[in-house]
């Protein structure tokens, strides 16, 4: 960018520096909103419960199906929001 352009577009710099702010704010969230972390804790704890006899084995296929979908949408989310980035 030259001077002139700079100087052209200088009120438009908290404009950009907000929408910058802003879009930084909404990376981190969908970052957070799609981590697998709590998923796999989950995972976890079943397994956990199923070995102290907890809860049946029934119980836990279903559960652990529904938590091992729902891993691998929050994985290809994450895949998306780094490739987007």
């Amino acid at each position: 960018m030259g001077l002139i352009t700079q100087i052209l577009t200088l009120p438009a710099a908290p404009v950009r520096g907000t929408v910058w702010v802003l879009d930084q704010v909404l990376l981190t969230a969908e970052r957070e909103y799609y981590d697998p972390a709590p998923v796999r804790e989950e995972l976890a704890a079943l397994e956990q419960q199923l070995l102290d006899g907890s809860i049946e084995e029934d119980e836990f296929d279903a559960r652990e199906d529904e938590l091992l979908d729902r891993l691998e949408w929050l994985e290809a989310q994450q895949q998306r929001l780094h490739t987007d980035s």
